[in-house]
């Protein structure tokens, strides 16, 4: 058999040619996804945007002006870039603040459920739901927005604070679909008690987090600074 004059085999000299193909390849599919990123993130972040917004404005009806805060240690202050423990304040025609949102996660059966929801400070209970991000039980999200039972949990679901304001009086829960017994439980979903859970402990851990900070800020929030 003849050796070219490179000194390799014809097999070898096709393997090199088709690791070189295959590189190549790799290069140019990382340059078109890189390309296609760059090309669709500010189209995606718009729409996430909109979206957002949209939610806010379900969990305060009747907001005119929508304003964005963030909770910095035991501050509040209008949101900047960066800023990452966000909530909302709605104000009708006449500036006056109508309600507020926070956002709340948990993990459910599969993945983790992102909520907004609304927040009457008047009488410092829940008053609005709106599922963000739900990979869990097929059809939860639906159900949410339709199922009446569901949604009169979140008429007025007691999330008051204790007199110093340190904390959540009653700590939300979920409990089985027809044993609620008081404002700050949740009425399961039948059917759906793993993300029905999964709700009532993302509402305990967001309004646990931020409640406390929001009512010690109301007047800076209500003087919109």
């Amino acid at each position: 058999m003849s050796v070219p004059s490179n000194g390799m085999a014809p097999t070898q000299t096709s393997s090199a040619a088709m690791i070189r193909v295959l590189g190549l390849v790799a290069m140019i599919s990382g340059l078109l996804i890189v390309t296609a990123y760059e090309a669709t993130k500010g189209t995606i972040a718009d729409y996430n945007r909109q979206q957002l917004e949209l939610a806010v404005r379900q969990v305060i009806p009747g907001a005119a002006t929508i304003r964005t805060y963030a909770v910095a240690g035991d501050t509040v202050h209008l949101a900047e870039p960066g800023d990452t423990n966000r909530f909302y304040a709605g104000y009708d025609a006449k500036g006056k603040l109508i309600g507020l949102a926070g956002k709340a996660a948990a993990p459910g059966y599969a993945d983790l459920i992102i909520l907004l929801y609304g927040y009457n400070p008047k009488c410092q209970c829940i008053n609005g739901v709106s599922v963000l991000q739900d990979h869990d039980t097929p059809g939860f999200g639906t159900k949410v927005a339709t199922d009446s039972a569901f949604l009169a949990n979140f008429t007025a679901l007691d999330a008051r604070l204790r007199p110093d304001e340190s904390a959540v009086a009653n700590p939300i829960v979920t409990v089985k679909h027809g044993t609620k017994r008081h404002p700050w439980q949740i009425d399961a979903i039948s059917g759906a008690t793993i993300s029905s859970t999964a709700v009532g402990t993302a509402l305990r851990r967001g309004t646990g987090s931020l409640l406390p900070a929001l009512m010690r800020h109301l007047a800076q929030i209500e003087a919109q600074r």
